[in-house]
């Protein structure tokens, strides 16, 4: 396997079709400025789709580098290997939308970008991540370039799935896909303890808890808040006991996603601002610097409000990921109540989960984690988030 590919877990397949991709991108590079879309395996537009956690990210990030490898190999060792993995490579562009959506102005400007002759002389590539946050009008934008690619750009789209409330049918029809599955535990683990070095156990148990998400299992192998903040999400069930509770259960529920948002976003925003004002001339000492910061009030505004709206995406991320947990909690209870011969998710609340399972019964338990699975749905389509909370959590209580 070559080594930029080694983070991505469990993705075989992909990694053998990325492979492919990349030497017929060699040869074409070899054989002159031929267009992307030609040369067999590679094409100038790609999506990659699978559930959280596959890796959609790290593989568009992978073959990125792997195009621009100096030895056409994706070597890992090479200066384009280790640019193009750390994000600093000059031809490659990582969108990562701040907010809720990718608006039409962002896009535009990196299609204009994105026409432009790579620097390096490999190629100029374009990794979308969350590309199913793209509006309409981004969407129209991103198609046209798509249609007309310039000869030597690549477009890779991460997207949750190639369904059209993901990806627009049209972009869908003009890129090659690849799916990426969910990595076994077994996998996530072994990565957890060879990359990481953790222990064997812990890197079992969070491989199980995260549910083949990458990323939050080293969370919850190396984060004490992040564990604490698990544990909090699953003693909610215990916990409603009536009306009230519920009413509180969801409270606690918003809050402790709204401050570990806050947390995250924290630093950044920080240093953000101290950039703008010294750009502005904040600090200064010279006539016409205080002037010249007041003058500055607009540029500080916007930047506050792309902030709120990362914070507001941030608040969103977070309880969704609690209440993945929570739903995993309730397919315990419901994979103890049918007597299926499956593994727990959380097995640190296995006992609890049988004991609700004969509390319950599957028709009861099935009920809730529809409870669940719903919120979610209501949050996405933008139900404020506490009210969908609190319709969930009288459901989890009534049954």
């Amino acid at each position: 396997m070559s080594e930029v590919f080694a983070d991505l877990v469990g993705q075989d397949d992909a990694v053998e079709v990325l492979r492919r991709a990349a030497e017929s991108a060699r040869r074409l590079l070899a054989a002159g400025d031929a267009p992307a879309g030609e040369g067999g395996g590679m094409t100038h537009a790609w999506i990659f789709t699978g559930p959280p956690g596959s890796g959609r990210s790290v593989a568009a990030r992978a073959f990125a580098a792997a195009l621009q490898c100096a030895r056409g190999t994706g070597c890992g060792d090479c200066p384009a290997c280790r640019t193009t993995l750390g994000g600093t490579h000059a031809d490659v562009r990582l969108v990562v939308p701040e907010g809720l959506s990718i608006s039409v102005g962002e896009m535009r400007a990196l299609v204009l970008r994105a026409a432009s002759t790579p620097s390096g002389g490999r190629w100029q590539v374009v990794i979308i991540e969350d590309a199913d946050r793209l509006t309409e009008a981004a969407g129209n934008a991103l198609l046209k370039a798509i249609e007309e690619p310039a000869p030597r750009t690549v477009f890779m789209l991460c997207t949750p799935s190639t369904h059209p409330d993901d990806i627009s049918v049209t972009i869908r029809s003009r890129c090659r896909v690849v799916s990426l599955r969910q990595p076994s535990a077994e996998a996530v683990a072994t990565v957890l303890t060879r990359r990481d070095g953790i222990d064997p156990q812990t890197a079992a148990w969070a491989a199980a808890a995260a549910q083949g998400h990458v990323g939050r299992a080293r969370r919850l192998a190396r984060d004490p808040q992040a564990r604490a903040r698990r544990d909090a999400v699953l003693a909610l069930p215990r916990k409603l006991t009536g009306v009230g509770a519920a009413f509180d259960a969801a409270a606690a529920l918003i809050e402790a996603a709204e401050a570990e948002a806050a947390a995250s976003v924290l630093e950044s925003d920080a240093a953000e601002k101290a950039a703008l004002q010294t750009a502005l001339g904040g600090g200064g000492t010279g006539r016409g610097a205080a002037g010249a910061l007041r003058g500055a009030a607009g540029q500080i505004k916007d930047l506050e409000k792309r902030q709120k709206s990362r914070a507001t995406r941030a608040q969103r991320d977070a309880l969704d990921r609690a209440l993945v947990d929570l739903a995993a909690f309730y397919r315990d209870v419901l994979a103890s109540a049918m007597g299926a011969p499956v593994a727990p998710v959380h097995a640190d609340t296995a006992e609890l989960a049988a004991g609700a399972a004969r509390k319950w019964g599957p028709e009861g338990t099935l009920r809730r984690l529809e409870a669940i699975l719903e919120c979610r749905t209501a949050i996405n389509a933008n139900v404020k988030p506490r009210i969908a909370v609190e319709s969930m959590m009288l459901a989890l209580w009534k049954g």
